[in-house]
């Protein structure tokens, strides 16, 4: 439809009045209305239409946030600047708050405030029921009396030192045997692992520190030894009275041995500063196997291991008093007894192939001087004869070029 057509068909919406000299308001709404639509109608069939529905409603968008923003401000400015006639609400804003309950301040302490000064001044010393003293290395060598029970390894640990210093501190005591060590013994106990030695008349300071293993500056050093480097003189010639005993801070040496020595079928006497049980001239007997069995009927040890860092070269076996003790290989008996080491009574076998065993504490000793024996043959009884604190075998082997050996390394 045209718009001519639609005006002449609706006179009224042409604006002409419904009554005579009366202009019509609802004629040009709806005059202002076609416009709109006529306009809409164009913009549409250009392809518009859809464009404009959008900015206008971006537009209305931004209309409102920004009437929400000046409605905002105004609000608060009319909260905080009130008109003049406002006089109830001034009264309002302008009465006082409560007053809140006041909270009392701690006293400064006086303990307190010398503290805070001695942290700025320094560092504090705050009282202490109970006085902690820091320790100190010990310098001076101490003593110990032996215990019944005690071992050279528990004493040891006791001190925090190694075995071997407590052999070597006291070797006129111990003589190196940590069998020898019997309950009412007094010990040195030194002040850290090392050794112990006895100055003799003519001995050197280089000399004696190179027998150890150290420089001669560790001896003289050492403060429990109370050597003063301006009058010792000579260092070769020192002056130091014969007798004195000396720390060498870890210094080491070679154990003197004090077990049974190698006793040969040809010279069994050789074994004659061991104690009575020393045998004379030997001639022949059986030779072993070269292999050998255990010599008890317990496979496992009651005491020491084989410890060569505690000159223990042998294995002690357990077993109760009175237990069977066997020959571990065939031989002959080249010692039979009492031993004054320690080892209480003992017999040595010698297999004739550069071995020999040792068997010691025995209660009772089946064998003598001379006879053969073959292997698992009975030769003595279990018992705690000699330095023992109960009833095992000490058992050792020893071979003419190896010296002495693991035994575990031999038996089955």
């Amino acid at each position: 439809m045209s718009s001519d057509r639609y005006l002449n068909e609706f006179p009224a919406a042409a604006g002409e009045p419904d009554q005579p000299g009366v202009p019509s308001l609802a004629g040009e709404t709806v005059e202002k209305e076609n416009r709109l639509w006529l306009i809409w109608e164009r913009l549409s069939h250009a392809g518009l239409g859809e464009t404009v529905f959008r900015a206008g409603t971006h537009l209305l968008s931004i209309t409102l946030v920004v009437l929400a923003i000046w409605g905002m401000r105004a609000f608060y400015y009319y909260i905080q600047s009130p008109a003049e006639g406002d006089a109830p609400r001034v009264a309002a804003l302008a009465a006082p708050l409560p007053t809140p309950t006041p909270t009392p301040k701690a006293p400064v302490l006086l303990t307190y405030a010398r503290t805070i000064s001695n942290f700025e001044n320094g560092i504090p010393r705050l009282a202490m029921l109970h006085t902690i003293i820091p320790a100190r290395p010990r310098t001076e060598v101490t003593t110990y009396t032996v215990q019944a029970g005690d071992t050279v390894y528990g004493i040891a640990e006791q001190f925090g030192l190694d075995a071997e210093t407590i052999l070597w501190g006291n070797y006129y005591v111990l003589a190196d045997n940590p069998h020898k060590l019997s309950p009412g013994q007094v010990l040195n106990i030194l002040p850290l692992n090392g050794t112990y030695h006895y100055w003799s008349a003519g001995e050197g300071l280089n000399g004696v520190a190179r027998g150890y293993g150290v420089t001669a500056d560790v001896i003289v050093n050492w403060p429990g030894n109370n050597l003063d480097p301006a009058t010792l003189g000579d260092w070769s010639h020192p002056n130091i009275e014969a007798g004195t005993m000396l720390v060498v801070p870890g210094g080491t040496r070679d154990f003197i041995s004090w077990s049974a020595p190698l006793i040969t079928r040809g010279d069994p006497s050789v074994a004659k500063i061991l104690g009575p049980g020393f045998c004379g001239s030997i001639e022949g007997g059986v030779i072993g196997w070269g292999y050998f069995v255990w010599p008890a009927d317990h496979h496992y040890l009651s005491g020491w291991d084989y410890m060569p860092e505690s000159n223990h070269r042998a294995i002690d076996i357990d077993g109760d008093m009175g237990d069977p003790i066997y020959a571990s290989d065939n031989g002959v008996v080249v010692y039979s007894g009492w031993n004054n080491w320690g080892y209480g009574n003992v017999v040595v076998i010698d297999h004739g192939n550069g071995w020999q065993t040792l068997y010691a504490h025995m209660s009772v000793i089946n064998v003598g001087c001379g006879q053969s024996v073959f292997q698992g043959n009975t030769i003595g009884l279990f018992g705690s004869t000699g330095n023992s604190t109960g009833p095992h075998l000490h058992f050792e082997m020893m071979h003419e070029l190896y010296g002495k050996v693991n035994p575990w390394d031999f038996l089955p």
